[in-house]
């Protein structure tokens, strides 16, 4: 699948959070599909942190690489390109061809680097709601995202209650916690210790590429889970069978984080790893409301969350917690914790399981909504041999083609 990526500029003012202004605003993003003749099948898919616009397939044939999640997107996978129009964006204070703090600041012809305006998840999502009025859709079917992205389809589901129809959230959180904010704030603070970074003025000059090294492999390693990490590594060495008692790289897992590192560092720019990790840090729903009930109350999509068990960055509790907010506004809102030893990066992952659970899911909100969805409906509990906990049991997810173990949320959970 060949595709290209696309830019559009906005040469408006985009209102931030903060109150500070961005103009003009330019969104990379790329397509994939067609659009109905009702515009009514678009998908919004949601990068995380390192991710871009290149969701799926390659930009010429010789590509070696293709998209981030080039298994779950595409003709016949999680999110049929034969049957939905599928859209990814960059996102604002990205660098992937979105305005960033590597643009060009037209107030001084120079890269803005700090003079950059903070975003917000929001800022984000506002950026996003312009794209898609400017192609002309309505409403969306689904936004869909983990990590950072499951922030974002939430945050659409929040902002444009009446635009979209159903979010599908993967291995998030409704608010950044205390020990997420610390796991960011530690590769920041390599960033900053890095001479070259040079308070994010390098533009031209050598980039900060050590102190962003650093500052993915501490990503890195919060991605795995300590299964994974012992089944892919062990303790074995590399090239070598004893230790050579020195300081040089000498356990594959020290050079695997060292490969990533350094390979990161040659596709994203170091001041942008610090505004979006500052954006997924100021991200709370309930900030300004009461808590998460309050934040949901307008919400009319329906909700599918995804957690996987071994998740310790965004880990299932903090996603039972947002389905709880969710289900007291009696919003159609369905929980699966999935069993799976990858960690963090069990959403891009666990594709077959994303696949099932997804086409359940969009036949669900293709056959009862024609816009945005009403309150839930439960369904009968069954038991069986999977290990998953799904509740309020939407109808569709007892399935017969495989076994489910459901536990129901209690009425004192949810009153």
């Amino acid at each position: 699948m060949i595709v290209h990526t696309q830019q559009v500029t906005f040469d408006e003012e985009l209102r931030l959070k903060s109150g500070a202004t961005l103009k003009p605003v330019t969104l990379a993003y790329e397509t994939y599909g067609t659009l109905n003749a009702d515009r009514s099948n678009t998908i919004l898919i949601c990068h995380a942190l390192s991710g871009d616009a290149h969701v799926a397939g390659q930009h010429s044939p010789h590509d070696r690489k293709p998209g981030w999640w080039d298994d779950a997107v595409g003709p016949g996978k999680a999110f049929d390109t034969d049957r939905y129009f599928i859209v990814c964006s960059n996102v604002i204070g990205g660098c992937s061809g979105s305005t960033g703090p590597s643009s060009i600041n037209p107030e001084t012809g120079r890269p803005y680097g700090l003079s950059f305006p903070v975003v917000t998840v929001a800022d984000m999502v506002e950026a996003q709601r312009w794209l898609i009025d400017a192609l002309d859709i309505p409403s969306l079917l689904c936004v869909t995202g983990g990590s950072m992205g499951g922030m974002q389809a939430l945050q659409w589901a929040v902002s444009y209650p009446d635009r979209v129809r159903s979010a599908l959230v993967l291995a998030s959180t409704a608010c950044t916690s205390a020990q997420t904010i610390a796991l960011n704030e530690v590769p920041r603070q390599a960033i900053y210790a890095d001479p070259n970074w040079n308070e994010g003025d390098y533009y031209g000059k050598e980039p900060p590429n050590a102190g962003l090294a650093v500052a993915r492999m501490i990503g890195h390693i919060t991605y795995l889970s300590e299964t994974s990490m012992r089944e892919k590594f062990g303790r074995r060495l590399q090239e070598r069978e004893r230790y050579g008692y020195d300081f040089a790289t000498e356990f594959e897992v020290e050079s695997y984080l060292k490969y990533h590192g350094n390979r990161f560092t040659s596709r994203f720019d170091a001041n942008s790893f610090l505004y979006i990790t500052k954006a997924i840090d100021y991200f709370d729903l309930s900030l300004g409301r009461g808590d998460l009930s309050e934040a949901f109350a307008d919400v009319k999509a329906k909700i599918l969350v995804l957690s996987y068990s071994s998740d310790w960055l965004y880990p299932p509790e903090q996603s039972e917690e947002l389905v709880r907010g969710l289900l007291r506004n009696g919003i159609d809102a369905s929980y699966v914790e999935i069993k799976s030893d990858y960690g963090h990066d069990a959403f891009l992952l666990e594709v077959e399981r994303l696949g099932e659970l997804t086409r359940d899911f969009l036949a669900k909100v293709e056959r009862e909504t024609s816009g945005p969805a009403g309150p839930a409906q439960g369904a009968p509990t069954s038991t069986g041999e999977r290990e998953e906990k799904v509740y309020p049991l939407a109808s569709w997810a007892a399935k017969t083609r495989g076994t489910w173990r459901l536990a129901k949320v209690e009425q004192r959970e949810i009153a």
